[in-house]
């Protein structure tokens, strides 16, 4: 059985919200790193860093993180970003669903070889379901799912919508 859980209007004001409360949390910074994971959570990181830059002064640095959720242990984690600019920087690491927080806790791992001011994770969907110590500092929507069902979240521009399957 297929559920809209969000619609369009909906996930933008999610969107809207998480941007909201990164602002209020790091007020005080003058420029953040925003490290959208793959391609849904960077399309997010976008979306966030956009409505940042409309509500804030912090200047957004948006940035992708390409990991493999299937093997993260086995294939090399990148970033499309020199890692040395993220030396004592406040970081945001962005996911779409965190299920299990396996894939944002190895997202940790090119980081790990510098000193950061501070990092944060920032989901649209946070599952219930977590093996790994993860902690998801801005939620857009918490979601209690058996592990048998899906989440899936679509950007495109007029047609967001979060759907359980």
């Amino acid at each position: 059985m297929t559920v809209k859980v969000l619609n369009n209007k909906q996930v933008d004001h999610k969107i809207l919200r998480l941007a909201y409360e990164i602002y209020e949390n790091n007020a005080y910074e003058a420029e953040i790193y925003v490290l959208g994971i793959n391609t849904n959570g960077y399309n997010l990181a976008k979306l966030i860093v956009k409505e940042l830059k409309k509500i804030c002064d912090i200047e957004p640095h948006l940035s992708r993180l390409k990991i493999d959720p299937s093997s993260p242990v086995d294939n090399e984690i990148s970033l499309s970003i020199d890692i040395e600019q993220l030396k004592d920087k406040t970081i945001i690491i962005v996911d779409d669903v965190a299920n299990t927080g396996r894939t944002i806790y190895y997202s940790f791992r090119p980081l790990l070889d510098i000193l950061t001011k501070k990092i944060e994770i920032a989901v649209l969907v946070d599952r219930q379901h977590k093996n790994f110590p993860v902690k998801v500092d801005y939620v857009g929507l918490s979601l209690a799912t058996t592990h048998q069902e899906n989440i899936d979240v679509i950007l495109k521009s007029k047609q967001k919508t979060v759907i359980l399957n």
